[in-house]
């Protein structure tokens, strides 16, 4: 395995942040070539030399700003690119984000890197590849109709031009109007194609670099001291005395404070581990969160913010006039993001410049973030992008950005920031709890005509930790985003129902854990609550849950999902995995959900053992309808991830806590689905080359929690009513 990264400051700005490591054929971009990387992002979206580089080597440079967190978009992308501009794919490399260098794209959530970012790269490809043709056909003296391109060599009239030929090391200067023709999906060869992922190989011999093994020269280790496991939003963490006299048997170690923040750096990263832990601190112990049983009590009890997200028909009408009628009221928990190695950041800051390295999904965002802390304004902060073990949403990485950001100020040298796994799990921006209540009803002829869905949450948490303990910054909430509500395609959006009525109640958060989006935002929980009254419709009508909702669906693409997960689980009407008389039973579940755009269905079997309580997933099936599928290996290794987090999430993971602070800060109090438990998993790719690209990376997950719901029920006759399926909550449900 490579050592840690070690690069000089000033080279490292100088190379224009292109920190490639695990690319081979990514070529640093040099500071004076182009004048890329010299001032503050983001450059010129309306520019082609934004978004492109060719070289004189025939190879090319894609600059694009969504971060790879694993979900392959380093891969994806060029595939686009190459398509438009007709080059091989191992001849685009990519770089690492950086406020100076890469366009603002927004950030990396929401399944955005194809659904938003493909269209761009097709654009801007397309339209450097017809000023490509425009240069050649005056080179060459041919018309461009009598030019064909491969590889990148452009050839007519029996002669022929490289791309790096004709503009290699040199800039188009070139407005990007979006106005050049594409291809035709019909042409595509390199679209819609599984080729190998450019950072695959690196992962797999221990030479990828993430955010842990990058060093700064001169730099400190740093860590953050606050209680293990954090208050009520609202409450911060209150220090009422520290004693700084406690670590002074530590070499080099110091204390650092701003407020209420407080941290630790020393020379040595074990010197700093040892002065944070032994660092001596009492802190306010008021009781500021309800009991952790009393959670769904005290958001019931809120003073929510309510509105009508959708309100179709006349649902109360149709519900009451119907033959058959169900109502599912279930409950999800608060749940961490868990990353494989807590949060990290390193910064610099002097007076010219803040140069913060992190791992953020929005790194314009993140700026905005270290600015206010550091009191500048964002064009003095630089912020670069380096991977981490697992992102899965809003996790600590802005908070940790923010701390090493100011503990690089008042040591005037750069730091490196780790965080504990107690950091971690104890202070992460959560997925938030839910309470949803569906109702259902269907007519004697099976069409489902009323459909009815309330949701209590509360929503994303605004200011990060570190500003809201070093600058007393209140805390506030992000405003009404759309997948922090009732969503209506989650919520019933698969079926065709006439009388529909989707209420969002809004919690305030303050009195709460910190919350974030966790990957697919409530979406679980929707699921959960609402294809478990769908399955007892079905059930009270005595249909087969798959032809059920097969009857029943909103469109064609939504059939499409459905029938290709029943298929690959070879589905069969009447017939299912129920079986069993003794201690262990065993059942099957179908279901449907989604996160955005996209389509998923899942079908689930698990085994229950009716003495212990326990439960396995055994075999788990996803489908997703993305539209036009870049790379359909790529996906399906999206929808593996997708099946197994939601075999974690439903059977193991829940954030618990006191009404003092969390107390879920190790893998033993929080823990995961471990690799003897891993289901048999099956994903499927249903591909529509002529549909615009949509989002692929959590939208197989609400569908997975409804079928392993509806599996449960398949096998026991019991509804689980809350997730996860800890054996206590099974055994008080079998015996209910």
């Amino acid at each position: 395995m490579n050592g840690p990264l070690s690069i000089g400051r000033r080279d490292f700005i100088k190379a224009g942040g292109a920190l490639v490591i695990s690319f081979s054929l990514a070529k640093p971009l040099l500071a004076d070539e182009r004048g890329r990387g010299r001032t503050p992002g983001p450059p010129d979206a309306k520019s082609i030399d934004t978004w492109l580089a060719i070289h004189e080597d025939n190879t090319a440079t894609l600059y694009i700003g969504f971060a790879e967190l694993g979900q392959g978009c380093t891969t994806a992308l060029p595939q686009v690119a190459a398509e438009e501009l007709d080059l091989p794919v191992d001849a685009i490399a990519t770089v690492r984000l950086d406020t100076n260098v890469t366009p603002n794209q927004g950030g990396t959530y929401s399944s955005s890197a194809i659904h938003r970012g493909a269209p761009q790269v097709r654009a801007a490809a397309a339209e450097a590849r017809q000023a490509l043709l425009d240069m050649a056909a005056r080179r060459l003296g041919v018309p461009v109709s009598g030019l064909s391109v491969r590889n990148g060599v452009v050839s007519g009239g029996g002669q022929s031009v490289r791309y790096g030929e004709l503009v290699g090391g040199k800039r188009f200067n070139l407005a990007f109007t979006g106005t050049a023709p594409v291809k035709d999906p019909g042409q595509y060869h390199t679209v819609g194609r599984s080729l190998p992922r450019k950072d695959m190989r690196a992962k797999a011999d221990g030479s990828y670099t993430y955010i842990q093994h990058v060093r700064l020269p001169g730099m400190l280790h740093g860590r953050i001291v606050r209680p293990r496991g954090q208050r009520a939003y609202q409450a911060g963490a209150k220090p009422i005395r520290v004693d700084e006299d406690s670590i002074r048997h530590i070499k080099n170690a110091t204390v650092i404070r701003q407020g209420d923040f407080i941290g630790v750096v020393a020379e040595r990263e074990w010197d700093a581990v040892q002065a944070a832990q032994q660092l001596n601190v009492v802190w306010d112990e008021a009781e500021t969160l309800p009991a952790y049983d009393k959670l769904f009590d005290a958001m019931r009890a809120s003073d929510t913010e309510d509105r009508v997200v959708k309100e179709e028909g006349d649902f109360a009408q149709a519900f009451e006039a119907a033959a058959h009628r169900a109502t599912s009221i279930c409950y999800g928990p608060y749940q961490s993001h868990a990353l494989f190695a807590p949060n990290c950041a390193l910064a610099d800051v002097r007076d010219e410049e803040a140069l913060v390295i992190c791992t953020s999904q929005d790194i314009y965002n993140t700026r905005n973030g270290v600015a206010a802390v550091l009191g500048r304004t964002p064009e003095n902060v630089r912020v670069q992008y380096v991977p981490a073990s697992g992102t899965y949403g809003k996790s600590c990485y802005d908070d940790a950005a923010q701390a090493a950001a100011v503990m690089s100020r008042m040591t005037g040298r750069p730091v490196r920031l780790q965080l504990m796994r107690w950091d971690e799990l104890g202070w992460d921006l959560y997925g938030p709890a839910h309470i949803g209540e569906a109702r259902a009803a269907a007519n004697a002829d099976g069409r489902i005509t009323a459909y009815e869905y309330h949701g209590w949450a509360h929503h994303w948490s605004l200011i990060e930790t570190t500003q809201q303990l070093a600058m007393e910054t209140p805390v506030a909430e992000w405003p009404f985003p759309v997948s922090q509500e009732v969503n209506p395609l989650a919520c019933g959006g698969m079926y065709a129902i006439a009388n529909q009525s989707l209420v969002n109640h809004r919690v305030p958060g303050g009195g709460f854990l910190r919350a974030g989006w966790l990957r697919s935002p409530l979406d679980l929980a929707f699921a959960f609550t609402s294809e478990q009254a769908i399955d007892d419709l079905a059930r009270s009508l005595g249909r087969d849950p798959y032809l059920f909702r097969k009857a029943n669906m909103a469109d064609e693409r939504w059939e499409g999902v459905l029938d290709a997960v029943a298929k690959a689980s070879g589905w069969e009407e009447g017939r299912n995995v129920r079986s069993g008389d003794g201690d262990i039973v065993r059942g099957r579940g179908i279901g449907l959900g989604t996160h955005l755009a996209s389509r998923g269905g899942a079908v689930a079997e698990v085994e229950v053992n009716r003495r212990t309580g326990t439960v396995r997933a055994t075999r788990l099936y996803g489908a997703i309808d993305a539209g036009l599928v870049v790379n359909p290996g790529i996906v399906e290794s999206q929808i593996i991830g997708q099946l197994v987090q939601t075999a974690s999430r439903m059977l193991h993971e829940e954030v618990r806590f006191n009404e003092i602070g969390v107390t879920s800060l190790d893998w033993n109090s929080y823990p995961v689905l471990r690799f003897e438990d891993c289901p048999e998993v099956t994903p499927i790719v249903v591909q529509h080359l002529d549909e615009p690209s949509t989002g692929a990376g959590e939208e197989a997950m609400a569908a997975t929690a409804a079928a392993m719901a509806n599996a449960f029920f398949d096998a026991t006759g019991k509804r689980m009513r809350i997730f996860p399926f800890t054996p206590e909550r099974v055994l008080e449900a079998l015996a209910a």
